[in-house]
């Protein structure tokens, strides 16, 4: 049975229990149990910035990375976060190899580690993601897309939605994989992506994108996390004094074993598709359509969807936000009183698919994308729900 360590807090301290993962609730991140946590300032922070920070007060303390645009702006910051602390180490690694299988060793001793790239980059990392997930490590993988295939461009893009759902790499594995859509976002799910990644031990991926990475928002932070209160991991290797060795491996040669280690890591994702899908539901109470959408194309889409309401047509909107698992229950939830759902991806056609799982013929799919770096405006999309809702209910 698969086993998660959760901190519990009280007055009158801490104290640590624990249990098996299928009897957790779906637990919100340690860093965000307490609203009041929250400063009542805020600052204008950059995308990347926003993560490196967000990072660094859920306890991060290791990274290492490569450098890519359009995401050097995050270990910039992060070289220089961690320069202020004793107990952080900022390594940019020679190259993305490399950095991935230091994150895999730096988790192996139980600390809370991190390394980012962006997509040319993060396939380079695919490697080490399916043996950090195969020996059942915890980590935060960042990916800020890019236009592709190939070395593309550094435009928006979101291009990546595949690699990042299917798991990326050799061997069948999956990913937690969050996709927020604001400067805020980023600090919630970046935190709670170290949480997850604790909890199920997998690393965890953060899905942006190059325009999420460079805008600026006021945000606001929760206090910091200290990284000596996180709940203790019984498995590192940490120095085997007054106690059995362990051993952190993937190479399983005997064809019995790999199996029930694959079916073990099959129970694990069973429990996170149960657990941990999340998502955003806009002005979907009366819609006849929604525009399913994820990251910066849903802030495109929620503008639109704004404009078509105010022409009187009944439009919402549906954004996940844990794209693996994701939210295909409630999704076909509400697909009695919805027609037609518009699935908008700054692709040729990804989550579409997911959608089309979800729903199957219970409502009428319809796409709509731009590959390459090209960034729709809300009149566009506003223009593709006119048309659907012209053709199909009001022509």
């Amino acid at each position: 049975m698969f086993k998660a360590t959760i901190l519990l807090s009280t007055r009158n301290g801490k104290r640590v229990r624990t249990v098996s993962v299928l009897d957790v609730p779906c637990v919100p991140s340690l860093a965000l149990t307490s609203p009041s946590r929250y400063s009542v300032d805020k600052r204008l922070m950059r995308g990347s910035h926003v993560i490196g920070e967000a990072a660094t007060r859920a306890g991060c303390r290791f990274y290492a990375g490569y450098p890519i645009t359009p995401q050097n702006e995050l270990p910039e910051y992060l070289s220089k976060r961690f320069a202020e602390l004793e107990d952080a180490t900022f390594i940019q690694a020679e190259s993305e190899l490399a950095a991935i299988n230091m994150v895999m060793g730096a988790s192996m001793t139980g600390m809370r580690a991190m390394t980012s790239s962006s997509s040319p980059g993060i396939s380079l990392k695919q490697e080490g993601i399916s043996y950090m997930a195969g020996t059942e490590l915890p980590a935060v993988v960042v990916n800020v897309m890019r236009g592709g295939p190939g070395l593309g461009n550094i435009a928006p893009s979101q291009q990546d939605y595949f690699q990042a759902t299917r798991g990326g790499g050799h061997g069948g594995y999956r990913t937690i994989v969050l996709a927020p859509h604001s400067g805020q976002e980023l600090v919630t799910l970046t935190m709670k992506a170290f949480d997850l990644a604790d909890l199920y031990r997998l690393p965890v991926v953060l899905l942006g994108d190059g325009l999420m990475g460079q805008m600026m928002e006021p945000v606001t932070f929760p206090d910091p996390i200290d990284p000596s209160t996180l709940p203790r991991k019984d498995w590192t290797l940490s120095g085997a004094k007054g106690r059995h060795g362990h051993l952190l491996a993937s190479l399983l040669l005997d064809p019995l074993k790999m199996e029930q280690h694959n079916w073990k890591l099959a129970r694990k994702y069973a429990a996170i598709r149960e657990r941990e899908t999340e998502h955003e539901s806009y002005l979907l109470d009366d819609a006849v359509l929604a525009v399913v959408a994820f990251g910066t194309a849903a802030r495109i889409a929620k503008g639109a969807v704004n404009r078509v309401r105010n022409s009187g047509l009944k439009v919402g909107l549906f954004r996940p936000i844990t794209l693996w698992p994701f939210p295909e229950r409630e999704l076909k939830a509400l697909t009695p009183r919805l027609k037609h759902i518009l699935v908008f991806e700054m692709n040729l056609g990804q989550m579409v698919e997911d959608v089309n799982m979800s729903v199957g013929d219970k409502a009428t799919v319809h796409f709509h994308g731009r590959p390459g770096g090209v960034i729709s405006t809300p009149h566009e999309i506003a223009d593709a729900i006119t048309k659907v809702l012209y053709r199909y209910e009001l022509g």
